[in-house]
């Protein structure tokens, strides 16, 4: 019987750790990426190649959409695209810290159908196939149902709460997590009851974490509430708010949308 997509992802988001993990203690040859100021390492690149030569080796079919490679507009006109993040939360893997993910998703037509998140260091594999729920290391997943922002314990930078957001600044629990895709299994998995950014957010770092989300019960979109559709031309997005639908609503309401 054919591999799934899902089974694939695992597989390569496993082996996606073997090549992080073994680059514990070396060099990593930090740069900054012209663009953004991002940082970069070889841990990043080695991992990227990887996860292209298994995904991409099974699926050639399949588009590709990743941080770590050269956009090639041939992904538009595919079907089935791959949208990865070698190393999700670069930063974190370079302080040698644990807060850092493989992120990966194949979307199909725009939607998202299977998605992995795995955190090496934390043991942690969020996965989710489309109509076929959420899991964490096997157990199923359930957004929380805190339902106003008052009592919500959210994951947050201190500048998404800056007044210039919101109508109101919110009075509420916040915490942070580096990896933005491990912030969305979080709220997929009920720890935490929303998360939201109001800086453009990349495809790669959001895909995956959609759809344990959707799977979970909880809703994700832009800061605007529409939305998301993968493989866009310009795969940014206008910031994200992620929760139960009550919470999400609640959270819209209060934001101060910008002309």
């Amino acid at each position: 019987m054919p591999e799934s997509d899902l089974a694939l992802l695992i597989r390569a988001a496993e082996a996606a750790a073997e090549v992080a993990t073994g680059y514990a203690g070396e060099a990593l040859n930090v740069r900054h990426k012209p663009a953004d100021g991002s940082p970069v390492t070889d841990a990043d690149l080695a991992v990227n190649a990887v996860l292209g030569e298994i995904l991409r080796g099974a699926r050639p079919d399949y588009g590709w959409l990743s941080e770590e490679s050269a956009d090639d507009p041939a992904r538009l006109g595919a079907e089935h695209v791959f949208i990865v993040d070698p190393i999700d939360g670069t930063r974190s893997f370079i302080e040698g810290s644990e807060s850092w993910a493989h992120s990966l998703a194949v979307a199909r037509n725009g939607a998202i159908t299977a998605a992995v998140v795995l955190l090496p260091k934390r043991g942690k594999l969020y996965e989710a196939a489309a109509g076929g729920g959420a899991r964490l290391n096997g157990a199923p997943l359930r957004t929380s149902g805190v339902a106003v922002l008052e009592r919500a314990h959210v994951l947050a930078t201190k500048p998404a709460l800056d007044p210039t957001h919101w109508r109101a600044t919110p009075e509420l629990t916040r915490s942070h997590r580096p990896s933005i895709a491990y912030r969305l299994g979080l709220v997929a998995e009920g720890r935490y009851d929303a998360m939201f950014t109001f800086r453009p957010s990349w495809e790669w770092d959001i895909a995956a974490g959609a759809l344990l989300l959707s799977e979970a019960g909880a809703r994700l979109t832009d800061r605007r509430g529409a939305p998301i559709r993968f493989n866009a031309a310009r795969p940014l997005h206008e910031g994200l708010v992620a929760a139960n639908p009550a919470l999400h609503d609640d959270i819209l309401r209060r934001l101060r949308q910008m002309p």
